[in-house]
């Protein structure tokens, strides 16, 4: 079958698909161990919450980085190209950072292997995941594919949180002390990564576009699309780096003294409760709109979210976390799908990095902020700062976009 420039032909998305949802399934492993275990290795490496900060928006700076290569060069220097070399780093900063014990050590090895503090994958990989997934299916059911994708990221993230107990099995059958153990579940982390630079070779040249942007130039109207998005994306991103797993999980160790075995449980519920969310949001969209389940899932999120701050024990805490997972993450999949809809099919990759580069800059930027507040002010400024900035975010959006609507609620068309 001649294939279609820009277009993955029929008889080739099923393997393709598949490869791309376990190279995601296996990096959101890695991310969830990283995102629950980071901010308790670096303490108990003793650094200092200001530290910790740095560390983490050093990691995140790297994949900012990342995406911004993708973004101007990923479909010219090839997509399956892109996606092994953004592996391979990340597998070698993960191990040098399980390897290193001073601060400027840790800081570099964070930034090269783009270490993702965040416990939620949004790394460069996922831009270019993003841009192939529309061309596997049609605009009725392609939120359900979006859904479906964050399904089994969430899946990896929950799992990954759980194998962040690893330190105690390491201890418990090898004749390791406590930081060698927490070194080792570093390098698995970074193991798992170098697995899905094998998936990414074994991708088709179908997922490769031949036209886009380099030749056709991004429209005016997407220029505007994405300027409004990006902007208020980067808002919504700023509050989430205020908010990163390992700062949370840092926030439930030092503020209700629980160790990582505990925090690591918490952390698998919340993930399981984020996968469902997925399934929940596409539900919802098709009935009520993308915009809409964006905005009206993500405002109750925030208020959870503030909560948890002024908990009087661990308990509470946990369960109002827990109420907040099972909300904030249903705009993930919509907002995929709505970025994706309102696009040209070339322009994907230019628009999956756009908005995906200004939410890793953001995220880069507030975690040494918020570590300085933990450090200096309290521990629970943080999320006060975030989940306010939060609700900020959706109104705005919500006031902006509520009358542009994808084409599958254009013309009214219902999934088959």
């Amino acid at each position: 079958m001649e294939e279609v420039p820009g277009h993955i032909s029929q008889d080739r998305p099923s393997r393709d698909l598949v490869l791309l949802y376990v190279a995601a399934f296996l990096r959101a492993l890695s991310t969830g161990l990283i995102g629950v275990l980071l901010g308790i290795y670096l303490a108990k490496l003793r650094f200092d919450a200001e530290q910790i900060g740095y560390v983490i928006a050093a990691g995140l700076a790297g994949g900012a980085v990342a995406t911004l290569l993708v973004t101007v060069a990923g479909d010219r220097f090839g997509r399956r190209k892109a996606l092994l070399v953004i592996s391979v780093l990340g597998a070698l900063g993960g191990a040098a950072a399980a390897y290193a014990s001073s601060f400027t050590a840790v800081l570099a090895a964070a930034f090269l292997g783009m270490l993702n503090g965040m416990g939620r994958d949004r790394s460069a990989a996922l831009v270019l995941d993003q841009a192939i997934l529309p061309a596997t299916t049609t605009d009725g059911t392609r939120t359900r594919a979006f859904a479906w994708y964050n399904v089994l990221q969430d899946t990896g993230h929950a799992f990954g949180s759980l194998m962040a107990g690893a330190p105690y099995i390491f201890r418990a059958v090898l004749p390791v002390g406590e930081i060698t153990s927490f070194r080792l579940a570093i390098a698995l982390a970074a193991a798992l990564i170098l697995v899905t630079a094998v998936l990414y070779g074994n991708l088709s040249p179908a997922v490769e576009v031949t036209t886009g942007p380099k030749k056709e130039g991004v429209s005016p109207q997407t220029r505007r699309i994405l300027f409004r998005l990006s902007s208020l994306f980067a808002v919504d991103a700023l509050a989430g780096g205020f908010l990163v797993s390992s700062l949370l999980s840092y926030f439930f160790y030092r503020r209700f003294g629980v160790g990582e075995g505990t925090v690591a449980v918490l952390f698998f519920a919340a993930r399981i409760l984020n996968a469902l969310s997925h399934l929940g949001a596409a539900w919802l969209a098709k009935r009520i709109g993308l915009v809409n389940t964006m905005v009206f899932t993500h405002i109750p999120s925030s208020i959870f979210l503030l909560t948890v701050a002024f908990a009087p024990n661990f308990p509470v805490a946990a369960i109002l976390f827990l109420l907040r997972e099972g909300l904030v993450e249903m705009d993930v999949p919509t907002r995929q799908s709505y970025v994706m809809a309102v696009v040209r099919p070339e322009e994907r990759t230019f628009a999956s990095g756009v908005t995906h580069l200004v939410r890793v800059g953001a995220w880069a930027v507030a975690p040494s902020f918020a570590g300085v507040m933990m450090q200096g002010v309290s521990l629970g400024v943080p999320l006060m700062v975030g989940a306010g900035m939060k609700i900020v975010y959706d109104v705005l959006l919500y006031a902006a976009f509520r009358k542009a609507k994808p084409p599958e609620e254009t013309i009214k068309r219902l999934e088959p």
